[in-house]
């Protein structure tokens, strides 16, 4: 039998190419801003809100329904803009960092406003939020613990341009610490396959060169300090630490909830579940378990538990793991996020199971970037 091949259907003559001279709204979730042209809405990158620019289109046509495009001129300078500190950073250039030109006070309230306006949008939620620097960097730069290059086919080594496999040659990223370690097409350039140690307040942690771990020196000590503070566990509680990575939350939640207590890892990832459960051997009460945390989840008895760590992925938990940690009846749950709007989503799920959000912290992980990571606290009110 032939397979068909669907075909994206056309919209209208493209626009790529195109110039528009727009005044830039409001930053938006991803790097860019909001602005718009003859009733369209483009979101521009390499922007401002309150600039006025010479917008070019990057990707859209006649029948879309939003343009994206790259400002190419500015013609009023917000007060906040900055020339780049990076070569590589601009229109058609290296799509790794967003907020090159913008000053590092103004990048975090750029950010707190994209937390803010997620969590009112997707959560009905009015929150104050402010995001806060870690130490670790150097004015923003220099930061990144771990570099992920990529080759074309020629070999050169760079990094990808935004929205595109097209490679730029990068012989220094201006976010990379000197001493990062480099992955090149996902492979450790040195010691493929030889586990490294992480140390944090004193405990060390196993962690494959090429598995996860946070990349900015500060922020392990950060989110652990956040979670404790805002779980407060005690001696003898049970704990569940879902998408639990080598057993970051776990180690400490073992060491505070102590023989007692109980914590169980999830991790799906076979390697950094190997890791998790090496660096939980020391704790009677612990155990890391591997396997998808939503079929782990369903598959288990469910017997209640009182903390819940939850740290997912970019797309966040979704309702089948959400309404199974409400199963559980837990007196509190610390959600880590590493996307705003993934996070307001699944607050809202929360909601619906009688879990508020009591509290939320959001930290500068990655600076010169438009991501942003938080922590947030849910009670059950019921």
């Amino acid at each position: 039998m032939t397979r068909q091949v669907r075909q994206r259907k056309q919209r209208g003559r493209s626009l790529v190419g195109e110039t528009y001279e727009v005044e830039v709204g409001p930053v938006a979730h991803g790097g860019h801003c909001v602005a718009r042209h003859d009733g369209r809405v483009l979101f521009v990158r390499h922007t401002l809100p309150g600039e006025r620019v010479l917008a070019r289109v990057s990707e859209g046509e006649e029948g879309s329904r939003f343009l994206r495009a790259d400002a190419v001129e500015v013609l009023e300078a917000s007060p906040d803009r900055v020339e780049p500190p990076c070569p590589f950073a601009g229109p058609g250039r290296c799509g790794g960092c967003d907020f090159q030109h913008v000053a590092l006070p103004a990048q975090r309230r750029l950010k707190s406003a994209v937390v803010a306006e997620q969590l009112h949008r997707l959560a009905g939620l009015d929150v104050d939020v402010e995001v806060q620097p870690v130490p670790g960097d150097q004015d923003g730069l220099r930061w990144r613990t771990r570099v992920q290059l990529v080759t074309d086919r020629s070999g050169r080594i760079g990094l990808h341009k935004h929205r595109s496999h097209q490679v730029v040659a990068v012989d220094d990223c201006r976010i990379a610490r000197p001493d990062a370690r480099v992955l090149v097409d996902g492979h450790p350039v040195e010691g493929a396959g030889v586990a490294v140690a992480e140390s944090v307040r004193g405990h060390d942690f196993e962690v494959d060169p090429a598995g996860f771990w946070q990349v900015h020196p500060g922020a392990p000590e950060a989110l652990v300090d956040a979670v404790l503070r805002f779980l407060a566990p005690r001696p003898g509680e049970r704990c569940l630490d879902l998408y639990a990575g080598v057993g970051l939350f776990s180690v400490f939640l073992a060491d505070a909830v102590g023989p007692t207590g109980s914590v169980v890892a999830v991790e799906g990832e076979r390697v950094a579940a190997e890791h998790a459960a090496s660096n939980l051997e020391v704790f009677p009460g612990a155990a890391a378990r591997r396997g998808s945390v939503d079929r782990d989840l369903a598959e288990d008895p469910g017997e209640p538990v009182d903390l819940v760590v939850l740290d997912p992925p970019r797309e966040g938990a979704k309702r089948t793991v959400v309404e199974e940690i409400v199963r559980r009846g837990p007196r509190a749950v610390a959600y880590v996020a590493c996307d705003p709007a993934a996070l307001a989503r699944d607050v809202a799920i929360f909601a619906e199971h009688g879990y508020a959000m009591t509290r939320l912290e959001a930290f500068d992980l990655f600076p010169m970037t438009h991501h942003v990571e938080c922590v947030a606290l849910l009670r059950n009110s019921r």
